[in-house]
């Protein structure tokens, strides 16, 4: 079965879940592929007409919030026990280095690391968990979580969702610039090496051979 069979066979429904629950659920404090999944969803739907753009930005939109909001539930009520598991389980990602470098950042910045750390991606998975931890006011984490979330998530995916179209109408039509530039040189070609080769041959045309030299009128006749 071809590529664009397979994925003409998906709902569209199910893309539009799997982009807000992998989202949701790295914004819980679990290190996956959010952004990645986010942007090859736009991409598709930039090549395939089944998938709209608008309802991936609103179910990222909505895993971004939902998943950051029950992240502060769970670090409001547990973050150092948190932290202490997930530096264990994902010491790459939630090391003591890693955890005091985000706590600093959202000690000094507040609500504007919230809305601004969803476009970073170690703040993103922190997010919630830290804001929670720090007994952040839930009021305006809510506010700062719910813009930075709408404004990632809506402006990736028209961005790639625009550039995917630009990109597939250019491609479509690349197979008629490539004839068409080749068609041009090929003649430009043609013509340029016959001028050098008649610069070259400027008389070639006009030497006489021998038979017809010796048949001209008034010529000597051989051993006279």
């Amino acid at each position: 079965m071809h590529v664009d069979e397979i994925l003409n066979a998906i709902p569209p429904l199910a893309v539009y879940l799997i982009v807000g629950l992998v989202i949701g659920t790295e914004s819980l404090g679990i290190p996956l592929p959010g952004e990645i999944v986010l942007v090859s969803a736009s991409l598709l739907a930039s090549q395939h007409d089944a998938l709209n753009p608008l309802w991936i930005g609103v179910f990222a939109s909505v895993g971004a919030i939902v998943g950051d909001s029950i992240g502060y539930v769970i670090g409001r009520k547990g973050g150092p026990r948190l932290f202490a598991w997930a530096g264990r389980r994902f010491p790459k990602h939630f090391g003591p280095a890693h955890i005091a470098k985000a706590r600093g950042v959202f000690q000094r910045r507040g609500v504007w690391a919230v809305f601004f750390g969803r476009f970073i991606a170690l703040l993103r998975i922190l997010a919630g968990p830290l804001a929670g931890s720090l007994h952040m006011h839930y009021g305006k984490f809510l506010a700062a979580n719910a813009a930075g979330g709408i404004v990632w998530a809506g402006g990736t995916t028209a961005a790639v969702y625009y550039l995917g179209t630009v990109a597939e109408e250019w491609l479509s039509r690349f197979s008629w610039i490539g004839l068409a530039v080749a068609v041009v040189a090929g003649v430009v070609g043609t013509m340029i090496v016959r001028k050098r080769m008649a610069a070259h041959h400027p008389h070639e045309d006009e030497t006489p051979l021998p038979a017809e030299a010796a048949a001209a009128p008034g010529a000597e006749p051989a051993g006279s």
